[in-house]
């Protein structure tokens, strides 16, 4: 029997938002930790820039798998177990890590990894779409989301100061704890689910529902932003502190971890996406935001130190602001299944993860910086013109098919 969800007004929802924030801070603390240890660990185990980048890509790729597994299997046994079981599974990796003498097998423990991590993204949004009211229920994605973000700034900066001043192996040590604390506040306060209805869809069912998506235009546009502003956004993020460390700027591990508080400009992103989006269209805020990311990524190619840091507070701002706008744009296109439809946006968006971590390593190899940054630069404009095209394409299309249906 339906039960009404949570509001604003209810303790309990604000209970919902710190328990999945907080889940969400671990995963994404835990999936980024290893960003800023790549030149550390470059030395450390004497392997190519694009082989030490493999701990990131390997890690997105198990993501993705686990993103669709786990989604399935939450679907037929609840949300709130595959988001303990994931905070504690991610755990372990962590613990072991740091006494392996291979490079090798810590990339297969963070494929591991990233399997365990998937299973809060892929509960999360669906536990707030059944626990939340619909009309809270858009907050407290905003809040879930920037969280996101800031997990993503708790890992790179606590790894790169940590491994900095003392070594990598105790960075990770650290998240490890923060990962029990979190596990520990979860267990005792996210609530059990009240609206949870097990599906008894059949795999082949699911996967039917997927092709549906697959031959939605409009779908297919959104999937593909995210793959695009990933690979730029992820692209940026990774071979930033080969750069950094590099002359003219030659800095340390542990002044590039302080960069990571630019972070701070992407938590804000996605509530200003939302209320932005209630008072203008969301596709007009959208190409905003993407033409803000764009000219955050140019920034960076400057000398100036100020400049680049500069351009990366914006570059945050434009991606998270266009990440949360795109994936409501996913939930609105999609007239049923809705969430296959946010799974599918989310397999694209890792999509653009594993991509822009080590895809365009050989960028890095052939031309450094340059080579990164005109790539990023240019994906995102050539993208954004042939989704403006595209679009008005498809409005065409349904107002000519509405048309010719009233004429009849």
């Amino acid at each position: 029997m339906y039960t009404k969800g949570y509001e604003i007004k209810d303790k309990q929802f604000w209970i919902v938002v710190m328990s999945l924030g907080l889940a969400s801070m671990f995963t994404f603390a835990a999936f980024y930790s290893f960003q800023p240890l790549l030149p550390v660990l470059t030395k450390s185990y004497d392997i190519s820039v694009s082989y030490s980048s493999m701990s990131m890509s390997v890690t997105t790729v198990s993501l993705i798998i686990g993103l669709i597994v786990l989604g399935f299997l939450s679907d037929r046994n609840g949300r709130v177990l595959f988001i303990k079981l994931s905070i504690f599974l991610s755990i372990l990796p962590f613990v072991i890590i740091p006494f392996m003498d291979s490079y090798f097998i810590i990339v297969v423990l963070r494929f591991i990894q990233g399997f365990t991590l998937a299973g809060v993204p892929a509960a999360a949004l669906a536990y707030i779409g059944e626990e939340i009211d619909a009309k809270s229920s858009s907050l407290a994605t905003a809040l879930y989301i920037s969280t996101n973000a800031l997990g993503g700034m708790i890992g790179r900066i606590v790894a790169g100061f940590v491994a900095e001043r003392y070594n990598w192996q105790l960075s990770l040590s650290l998240i490890v704890i923060f990962g029990i604390i979190v596990l520990i506040i979860v267990l005792i306060t996210l609530p059990k689910s009240k609206n949870f209805i097990s599906r008894n869809r059949s795999f082949k069912e699911d996967l039917i529902g997927f092709s549906y998506h697959l031959r939605n235009p409009a779908l297919l546009l959104m999937f593909g932003l995210g793959i695009v502003l990933q690979v730029t956004f992820t692209g940026t993020w990774t071979y930033l502190p080969f750069h950094l460390s590099s002359p003219p700027f030659s800095l340390s591990l542990e002044t590039i971890s302080y960069i990571y508080f630019a972070y701070a400009f992407g938590i804000l992103g996605a509530p200003i996406a939302s209320w932005l989006s209630n008072r203008f269209t969301l596709e007009k805020i959208r190409v905003v935001a993407i033409l803000i990311l764009i000219i955050g990524v140019a920034c960076t190619l400057h000398a100036s130190l100020l400049v680049v840091l500069i351009g990366l507070c914006i570059l945050c701002f434009g991606f998270f602001t266009a990440h949360s706008l795109t994936a409501a744009s996913v939930s609105r296109t999609a007239t049923h299944l809705k969430g296959s439809a946010s799974s599918l946006y989310l397999v694209a968006y890792y999509i653009g993860v594993a991509s822009g971590s080590t895809l365009i390593g050989p960028l890095w190899d052939l031309w450094k910086w340059q080579g990164i940054i005109y790539f990023t630069l240019a994906l995102p404009i050539i993208y954004l013109v042939f989704l403006q095209f595209s679009l008005k394409l498809i409005q065409n299309k349904h107002a000519n098919l509405a048309y010719r249906n009233t004429s009849e």
